[in-house]
């Protein structure tokens, strides 16, 4: 009897008789779920590991209390399932990475033809993450004390995650199909949704128009998104070209400035009253201001309802790559990312 209380133990210690409940969530810094969250680290001229956030349950950008490379904290916490994903059921859990920009000892960027995109999948059968972020070789360890890249310290990162119930990665596999994302490590059990597999193996892309894909999403909590991917063929901006159409708004975007060849902003865009124009210098909670050419996030937000946070840059090689955005209209969200932006007019370009 007691080797059989001994085994029942060690079952409910890794998962395998959880039922219903699942820790596959997104967390926050005391490791309790939270539905989403977006996170943005700041750049080492202010403090490389220092990082504002906020959630379904903050008012606004609340400061981080601990270190984007804490064992314990946000991303961490978040991670948690994938660091552990070892001791797991094979057929109960799964994961993908992805990324234009892998860690080692994968070095090499990854090949034009995919997307420009950087997340991670984690799933059971019961719920499931979806964090899509901006820094390159991230993850780069597989454990608590080394999955943070130094080489992040340097400039500013986002990152948004999201819970969502299992049955919806079968519309996000989709979505990272049309992408096109470059997946560089996966577990993904064959009775998982079959858009995932195939994403996961990179054996899957779209090949009839339309070369783009918009899908409604909703969060286990209730929160709607707005999901957008351009395939490579697509051949036009992500903000100009697709979402400023499907938003209706005047979509104000951050993206790195150390481009070879930005694109500018856009005041005469066809079929619209809207325009794009581009951010190069925040200030976020009062903090020192810093402008693109240390900031590798990519975001968009408009003067009402919109935030995107996004994978792509305004430049000119990434009308031809894929990529995407997800967005949500949140009060609280908007007025954090709107009253952070500076922008340049048209004229100023001129």
């Amino acid at each position: 009897m007691e080797k059989y209380s001994l085994i029942l133990r060690l079952l409910l210690s890794v998962g395998i008789l959880r039922g219903c409940d699942s820790d596959v969530k997104c967390k926050n810094e005391e490791g309790m779920d939270v539905d989403w969250y977006i996170l943005y680290k700041l750049p080492e001229q202010i403090d490389g590991l220092k990082y504002l956030y906020l959630d379904n349950s903050t008012e606004g950008w609340t400061t981080g209390t601990k270190e984007i490379n804490d064992a314990s904290g946000v991303l961490a916490n978040t991670l948690e399932p994938f660091f552990n994903y070892k001791i797991r059921m094979t057929e109960g859990f799964g994961f993908m990475l992805y990324s234009d920009q892998p860690p080692p000892p994968r070095y090499k960027t990854a090949p034009s033809s995919f997307g420009h995109s950087k997340g991670v999948i984690m799933l059971d059968k019961q719920t499931g993450v979806w964090l899509s972020h901006s820094t390159p070789r991230f993850p780069e360890g597989t454990k608590r004390n080394n999955f943070w890249p130094i080489s992040g310290n340097v400039n500013a990162q986002t990152f948004i995650c999201v819970t969502y119930s299992y049955e919806k990665f079968k519309d996000i596999g989709l979505q990272l199909k049309y992408i096109h994302v470059y997946s560089y490590d996966h577990h993904i059990p064959n009775t998982f949704p079959m858009n995932l597999q195939c994403v996961a193996q990179r054996s899957c892309y779209p090949k009839i128009q339309p070369w783009y894909q918009v899908q409604d999403l909703v969060s286990q909590g209730g929160q709607s998104f707005k999901s957008f991917a351009k395939y490579k063929r697509f051949g036009d901006d992500l903000y100009s070209g697709l979402m400023v159409y499907h938003l209706n708004q005047t979509l104000y975007v951050r993206s790195w400035g150390k481009m070879k060849r930005p694109l500018l902003s856009n005041c005469s865009i066809p079929n619209t009253d809207h325009n794009v124009y581009d951010v190069d210098e925040i200030e976020l909670l009062n903090l020192e201001s810093f402008s693109d050419t240390v900031d590798h996030s990519k975001w968009c937000c408009a003067e009402s309802l919109w935030v995107c946070i996004a994978d792509m840059n305004r430049e000119v090689s990434q009308m031809g790559r894929g990529g995407g955005a997800i967005c949500l209209s949140e009060a609280k969200v908007q007025k954090a990312f709107f009253t952070a932006a500076r922008h340049r007019s048209c004229r100023d370009e001129l």
